[in-house]
């Protein structure tokens, strides 16, 4: 059984929504998943999953909030197979810091997967690039068990 822990922050609740479409998709798929709220209590172990998400927000002209900060700090070291997707705000800094958070994370930890950026919540097309996006960390994930 593939285990994977999906970690997000969320300040108005469009990356837990996010996080929770991820979390549903995965389960159909009899993926054991744990679900984390950055900043809500002790960190779990990413060493006892196959894979782990990685889900931000983007705050203040492009930056990484101050909590997902400390969460990477407290894991203390790179994780393989890390996935990561971001919420964000075309209208705060354009395309250029959009979901600026999202790509500094998947550069951090050397994702080898595009991350998922999605403007501000996951509704209509949105919810279906949730899906697609769900859709390849399946595949990745298989993959690399394979290995």
């Amino acid at each position: 059984m593939v285990r994977i822990l999906i970690c997000y922050a969320s300040l108005s609740g469009n990356t837990k929504e996010v996080a929770e479409m991820i979390q549903s998709r995965l389960v159909r798929e009899h993926f054991q998943i744990e679900l984390y709220r950055i900043d809500s209590g002790m960190i779990p172990d990413p060493s006892q999953y196959d894979a782990m998400i990685v889900g931000t927000y983007t705050w203040d002209k492009g930056s990484t909030p101050e909590e997902v900060k400390d969460f990477v700090y407290e894991i203390g070291y790179k994780p393989p197979n890390v996935f990561v997707f971001g919420t964000g705000d075309t209208q705060f800094g354009g395309d250029l810091l959009f979901c600026r958070a999202a790509e500094k994370i998947a550069k951090f930890y050397n994702s080898r997967y595009k991350p998922l950026k999605i403007e501000q919540s996951p509704r209509g097309s949105q919810e279906v690039r949730v899906i697609d996006w769900t859709e390849g960390v399946i595949e990745q994930c298989l993959h690399c068990l394979i290995k």
